[in-house]
């Protein structure tokens, strides 16, 4: 159980709520828990839930890449919650748990993975491991392989995952 209880889904009436909750649901991250969870500030929830929803599922960076960077995060956070959450929408796409833990793992020496894809793993890795290593010539390299705005929707998306991540395991949250 949660150090703050989820509230039940009968409890939540907000229809704008139930809809993000049901959209949750059906891309599989989050499943209700989390929404449940911070649903007990609605008027912090719902945008927090808009925003979680759009970095995730939408955007123009692979969504199946975006699921790899989203797990490594939640391994570095040791969040057993989001750690165990699948996306329906990346699965449906082709990413497997093998892909997956080469992301998490393996990317930098594993041929399947472009230098694009590389260079974004390597963001989510600096971004937590040691920030101060992401400096202009870092941005360069970035910039040969990504736009301006998929950078900021990278990087956006890492910070805005990981925090989620921290606060799921401060709550002690794990997946039924």
């Amino acid at each position: 159980m949660t150090h703050v209880a989820p509230l039940p889904k009968g409890k939540i009436s907000d229809p704008e709520m139930v809809e993000l909750i049901a959209e949750g649901e059906k891309l599989g991250v989050p499943d209700d828990l989390f929404p449940r969870i911070v649903a007990r500030a609605p008027e912090q929830a719902k945008p927090l839930m808009r925003a979680l929803l759009l970095s995730h599922a939408q955007g123009n960076v692979d969504h199946r890449l975006k699921e790899i960077v989203r797990i490594l995060l939640a391994r570095f956070a040791n969040d057993k919650y989001f750690s165990a959450l699948r996306s329906r929408k990346a699965r449906d796409a082709g990413l497997t748990e093998a892909r997956i833990n080469a992301g998490c793992f393996e990317y930098e020496n594993d041929p399947s993975f472009s230098e694009a894809e590389k260079w974004a793993l390597r963001y989510a890795d600096q971004m937590f491991l040691d920030a101060s290593k992401i400096d202009a010539a870092f941005y360069a390299e970035l910039k040969k392989h990504y736009s301006e705005a998929q950078i900021m929707e990278l990087g956006a998306f890492i910070a805005f995952h990981y925090g989620m991540q921290m606060f799921m395991r401060s709550l002690g949250a794990t997946t039924s």
